[in-house]
């Protein structure tokens, strides 16, 4: 069920235009214009006091002259004037307002107080505000054209099912020209301006529920509601409408907190990376790659299955290409059965019949070639998606009817297989083979690329994000302490339900020696044991030679506690000690390093990755947003390059992947839970044993603030 407020505003049935002109120029004459010329078919009702008609519609002098409620009420008056102007509505007269007027909050002080004070004239009224400072929106298939744009009278787009939204409204008429010239069809068009009232988020959240809207596009420059955000993401996910999404501005946020990896490695960037990964929103990061995606997805019945992708051209050299293209994006080439290789060469003894599959100029000059080739290899359903390069030959009029005829009979043999050709069509010819639901590329590059970005979609509609505790408030258990030492850490970790390696604070020498005793009562006298110095001002220790592995009898360790002490004191004489931990040697594993970072915007947000040189150079890392389960901890381990290390590599065993994403996925829903109690935490090193064997921390630390 849509939210029946923005339903009002979106698909009004009657528009006061309230600073409306029939001057050409002015900012009030553009609405009038273009819902008379489109033929809008509510009620249009001007309203300025210093004329009785315009454009040959009767006028009022004001909102409260209405006789009867309306929809939607258009602000196309200047700022200082825009409040008083709304103020004049009684309440429940008015649904919705857009805001076209700048010289608000994107001002300053003076602008934000004008803005708040519209704000709460609106609220006190009931109505849902769309701006200020917005170029309005558009409902294409009503033909409501609620904006001040010219992009519309140069020519409107087609009415479809793309929904595009922009925080931006230069982008936005940007957007809905490319839209226009790209043949792009659109349900709605809306710019968001300040976001006052309605956000991207709750534009992306009705449009998802929005039964003419297919595919969502949009525009953000930031956002101040991180869960609301989320909550329209998961909406559109469940609703099986794909989110294509521009996100500019990468900033260094919290890079310089060297104290935890997680910070200084979850910018604004990588947290909004995380967010859309997280969602299966589709982030393009230039303009050319939004507008193929939203294509794509608009133009293909649904999205490849997986990512084996088949190549078949009349060029072996853009072939290679294009193979080259598929395995930059993740995509896989599986060769086509040996019997269907066999009977391509006996047809063509010069072709190749490997993937990419190479039938040579022969397929121009017999017809039946194209359709027997592909056939061959979708035959036992080992791809995806199929793509063609067919190069100049589309611009041949005597070779279409067998383009065509290709095209209709991979639909109706192959539905479940889409289909994408690059070739030089006409534009007529192009946008018949779309109507096929086929995608046209001048560019096979462009075409691989875009079928690797939208081939993970389906692997995203099982998510297992956990959204109904994004609205839950943060759990009310006992407060956390001030500061943490290691081994306070370590029994937080356990509380999380995490796996902890068992840990004693030794205050001095001899409690060191007694606590090593008590291991060996339980380990057995030959376990060797590891000594850390215990502080609140010191985070690497080893960097301070702070650490001692492999100790062994009593005379070791008062050893090692001395040789800790003095190290210590060298090199941070000013830090507090709290004396030293005592715990067993880790049993043989991979290090991994996992972490908790609170984004100021979307709340905790936790980073998986390979430790030593892995985070600390490399920056191998992956994020994911809480909460979450065991399937998305599952897709983030193996999101990191170093994956492989974690399956076994060079005869080593495998990790235990399973009890990996289990602590991963209990942190996050630890996190999500204590939210508001801490700034970040990390455990480095996180051991991940051999498959069957678990996981276990090693040192962990956390920070209130």
């Amino acid at each position: 069920m849509t939210d029946s407020s923005l339903s009002r505003l979106f698909n009004p049935q009657g528009i006061a235009i309230v600073g409306a002109s029939a001057t050409p120029g002015k900012i009030g004459a553009m609405p009038v214009k273009l819902l008379l010329q489109h033929g809008y078919g509510g009620r249009i009702i001007p309203v300025n006091p210093r004329a009785d008609a315009i454009a040959g519609l009767p006028a009022v002098p004001g909102l409260d002259a209405l006789d009867a409620e309306v929809d939607l009420a258009i602000l196309a008056v200047p700022a200082a004037h825009a409040a008083q102007a709304l103020e004049r509505a009684r309440p429940g007269q008015v649904g919705a307002a857009v805001v076209f007027t700048s010289g608000f909050s994107e001002t300053g002080a003076q602008g934000a107080a004008q803005q708040e004070r519209l704000c709460a004239i609106a609220r006190e009224r009931g109505i849902r505000l769309l701006g200020p400072n917005c170029l309005g929106f558009m409902n294409v298939r009503r033909n409501v054209y609620a904006t001040f744009s010219p992009a519309p009278a140069n020519g409107i787009v087609a009415a479809g099912g793309i929904g595009m939204v922009s925080q931006s409204g230069a982008f936005g008429a940007y957007a809905y020209s490319m839209a226009r010239e790209r043949g792009l069809g659109l349900s709605h068009w809306i710019s968001t301006g300040n976001e006052a009232d309605i956000d991207v988020a709750d534009c992306i959240e009705w449009m998802a529920r929005d039964a003419d809207t297919r595919v969502i596009m949009a525009y953000m420059e930031g956002c101040r509601d991180g869960a609301k955000l989320r909550l329209a993401l998961a909406a559109a996910r469940a609703a099986g409408k794909p989110v294509v999404v521009t996100k500019i501005g990468r900033t260094q946020a919290g890079a310089q907190a060297a104290a935890s990896h997680t910070a200084a490695l979850a910018g604004d960037d990588a947290v909004y990376d995380a967010l859309f990964r997280q969602y299966g929103a589709l982030r393009a990061r230039t303009i050319e790659e939004f507008f193929n995606l939203g294509y794509a997805l608009d133009t293909w019945k649904q999205p490849p299955q997986g990512r084996r992708l088949g190549i078949f051209t009349i060029s072996g050299g853009v072939g290679a290409l294009m193979a080259d293209e598929a395995d930059d994006t993740g995509l896989a080439l599986p060769e086509p059965a040996a019997e269907a290789q066999a009977r391509l060469l006996e047809r063509v003894p010069f072709a190749s019949g490997r993937n990419p599959v190479d039938v040579t100029g022969q397929a121009v000059s017999e017809p039946g070639l194209l359709l027997a080739t592909a056939d061959d290899m979708l035959a036992d359903g080992r791809y995806d998606a199929l793509a063609v390069f067919l190069a100049a030959a589309g611009s041949s009029e005597a070779l279409w009817p067998t383009f065509e005829a290709f095209a209709r009979q991979m639909q109706a043999r192959h539905p479940d297989v889409p289909l994408a050709i690059s070739a030089l069509f006409p534009p007529a010819r192009r946008q018949e083979l779309e109507q096929l639901g086929c995608l046209v590329f001048t560019d096979p590059s462009a075409a691989i690329r875009t079928i690797g970005a939208v081939a993970g979609l389906a692997a995203h509609t099982g998510s297992d994000v956990v959204d109904d505790a994004l609205t839950m408030p943060a759990a009310h258990t006992p407060p956390l302490l001030d500061a943490y030492n290691e081994v306070q850490a370590m029994a937080l970790l356990r509380q999380a339900g995490l796996p902890a390696s068992p840990c004693t604070l030794a205050a001095d020498v001899d409690a060191a020696v007694r606590a090593v005793a008590e291991l060996a009562a339980t380990d057995g006298d030959a376990a060797p044991v590891v000594l850390k110095v215990v502080s609140p001002d010191i985070t690497h220790k080893s960097d301070v030679g702070g650490v001692k592995l492999n100790i062994r009898g009593e005379a070791a360790v008062r050893q090692a506690y001395a040789d800790i002490m003095a190290a210590v004191r060298q090199h941070r004489p000013d830090a507090r000690i709290d004396g030293v931990l005592v715990a067993p040697m880790a049993p043989k594993g991979v290090e991994c390093i996992a972490g908790v970072h609170c984004d100021p915007v979307f709340g905790p947000v936790v980073m998986f990755g390979l430790g030593g040189v892995f985070v600390e150079v490399l920056k191998d890392v992956s994020f994911r947003l809480a909460p979450f389960g065991r399937e998305e901890a599952l897709a983030m381990i193996r999101e990191i390059k170093g994956y492989a290390l974690l399956q076994g590599a060079r005869g080593a065993p495998p990790c235990d992947v399973d009890a990996l994403a289990d602590a991963l996925a209990a942190l996050s829903r630890y996190a999500h839970a204590r939210r508001e109690d801490f700034s970040s935490m990390e455990i480095n090193p996180l051991l991940a044993l051999p498959e069957g064997q678990g996981v276990v921390a090693l040192d962990a630390v956390v920070m209130r603030g």
